[in-house]
């Protein structure tokens, strides 16, 4: 079980990561203010460092990485789009990223819940993820 747990809370994480990058590098190109650049890219470079960390375990354990829900996937960049095409001010920007942190959050929040007999590695990258994504939404608060 502790292995099982292991390998589904890792390929929630590997997803998490994904979709976190793809949102990043969805605005990037958007974002006015080279304070508010510098924390998404720092952010993005941080998920990226995780993610090799993840598929390395997910390698031990013989597991398969995993990749975005593609309904999550789809809604999040016809939202992102279409506010952007409405408003890409870095206000907007702001609320979008935030929206995305806090669902990221909350779903590896869930996911530790859920498997909880996964190894203290595999629970401890969840846990920076949480706390990456946290600390993003409180670095850009100033930008909404």
């Amino acid at each position: 079980m502790i292995e099982q747990d292991t390998i589904e809370l890792l390929r929630e994480c590997d997803a998490g990561i994904k979709m976190g990058v793809e949102s990043i590098k969805e605005v990037l190109d958007y974002v006015n203010d080279q304070e508010f650049r510098k924390s998404l890219i720092q952010c993005k470079d941080k998920h990226e460092e995780l993610r090799h960390e993840t598929e390395a375990l997910l390698d031990r354990y013989h597991g398969r990485e995993k990749d975005p829900n593609l309904m999550a996937k789809g809604m999040s960049w016809i939202k992102t789009n279409m506010k952007l095409a409405m408003d890409g001010s870095d206000q907007t920007i702001a609320e979008l990223m935030t929206d995305v942190c806090d669902m990221g959050a909350k779903s590896l929040s869930r996911f530790l819940n859920q498997y909880e007999a996964a190894d203290e590695k595999s629970k401890n990258i969840a846990r920076k993820l949480i706390r990456l994504e946290e600390s993003l939404t409180k670095d850009i608060r100033k930008f909404l």
